[in-house]
């Protein structure tokens, strides 16, 4: 078995292992979903006149994908390093592209699953999310979501060294850039400064993405828009994370 095959399998069994976080990585978002979602039942945004539910779904099920990528990479290279299974893995003929592979493709395998069972909650007749046509071009937009999330959760992984650090910062990052980013609330319910400021955030373009290709409510510019933004973040994050890696808290 490759070093890649070996990384990836045993990541696998500790995600599956572990029922608690499993259960929060799913229950998490959908709750901010059900919470929403029945607050504003039937209930249109004055500006547009559309549904609160073509807002909320896509951007929260964007900002949960986010989370559970930034904190499951966050943990995982705090962890290892804390316990120095990083530094034996550098013994091994094992590179850190190889390291670093085999957590992207678990996050993009439960960023996939929480996908198809958010859009299948958010289409349900309470809640009544109807896919638009281009829903299709909504499976590159995640793959580059959770890219560039992922990076920034390489950055905060290898510079924080306790639990506590990695929640405290990955949270203090997350959770304003969900109200910032049209997550919770529309964007043309932020002022404008905000919603300029906004442009700075990965999570707005892959909110603006999701949201075109999930539902149709903006136009298909904006899914080529979120995307070309979302690979700037990744190319971007992904250069800190690089230089920042640390295979050992000794280093």
């Amino acid at each position: 078995m490759s070093s890649f095959a070996a990384l990836t399998a045993s990541g696998y069994r500790a995600q599956v292992r572990d029922k608690a976080a499993l259960f929060f990585t799913f229950a998490f978002p959908l709750l901010f979903l059900v919470v929403f979602g029945l607050i504003f039942s039937g209930q249109s945004v004055e500006e547009t006149g559309q549904l609160y539910i073509t807002y909320i779904a896509p951007g929260v099920m964007s900002w949960g994908v986010a989370n559970a990528a930034v904190f499951g990479m966050a943990f995982t290279l705090m962890q290892w390093r804390r316990d120095d299974l990083l530094r034996l893995i550098r013994m091994t003929p094992t590179s850190l592209p190889t390291v670093l592979a085999s957590r992207y493709v678990l996050a993009l395998a439960v960023g996939a699953v929480q996908a198809l069972v958010f859009t299948t909650v958010a289409m349900l007749p309470m809640f009544g999310m109807e896919l638009g046509a281009r829903w299709p071009l909504a499976l590159p937009v995640l793959v580059l979501g959770i890219t560039s999330l992922l990076t920034i959760g390489v950055v905060i992984g290898s510079y924080a060294d306790t639990p506590e650090a990695v929640a405290a910062i990955a949270n203090s990052l997350m959770v304003p850039m969900a109200f910032m980013s049209g997550s919770f609330l529309p964007l043309d319910m932020l002022p404008a400064w905000m919603q300029t400021l906004s442009r700075a955030l990965p999570l707005r373009y892959f909110n603006d993405a999701a949201s075109a290709a999930l539902v149709g409510r903006r136009d298909l510019d904006e899914i080529t828009i979120g995307c070309a933004g979302l690979v700037v973040f990744a190319l971007v994050f992904g250069m800190i994370g690089l230089k920042t890696f640390r295979w050992s808290n000794r280093s």
